[in-house]
């Protein structure tokens, strides 16, 4: 029996956990990406800290846009620290660009977490910052062009377009 799909009453909006950083964090990603902000920071009350454990006051949600995109963060506590496994890609436009936002992102980040564009912020949120050209050329229809790219892209951290464009080339 098929079912109708869902229309979201507003946009599917990112949530992320942070352990008493959420407020910190949004204000930070706000300053990195135009058309960014906070809207709304609702915090802790005295009632239920028995349950949620935080000071009264203390930021618990904070609603915010990324380049016009919704977020939600909230103050959950050490229960569920980000991996890997979701991350937030950033298409550049130009190197530089790219250049910008790694040296933000990635200042007090794990240097471990680096590789193939890949990136983990001071907050422990997993980012991927890549070129937009990076499709055409690890998937360009030459193989032995897209074969070179993609093992130059392989050794990578912070992606290097023109060194990119040179291993395809040979």
């Amino acid at each position: 029996m098929a079912t109708s799909p869902i229309r979201p009453a507003g946009p599917i909006t990112p949530f992320l956990w942070f352990d008493g950083r959420a407020e910190e964090a949004a204000a930070f990603y706000a300053t990195l990406f135009g058309d960014s902000g906070i809207d709304e920071v609702t915090r802790y009350p005295e009632a239920g800290q028995e349950v949620h454990g935080q000071a009264a006051g203390t930021a618990m949600t904070v609603r915010f846009h990324l380049a016009g995109q919704p977020f939600m963060a909230l103050n959950g506590g050490p229960q569920f620290p980000f991996t890997e496994a979701v991350s937030f890609m950033v298409t550049c436009g130009t190197q530089a660009e790219l250049d910008a936002l790694w040296g933000r992102l990635t200042e007090g980040g794990d240097p471990e977490a680096q590789r193939c564009g890949w990136c983990k912020d001071r907050f422990g949120v997993s980012w991927q910052v890549v070129p937009a050209a990076l499709g055409a050329i690890v998937g360009d229809p030459d193989p032995g062009r897209a074969a070179r790219a993609t093992t130059a892209l392989l050794a990578m951290r912070k992606i290097d377009l023109a060194e990119l464009e040179r291993a395809a080339a040979g």
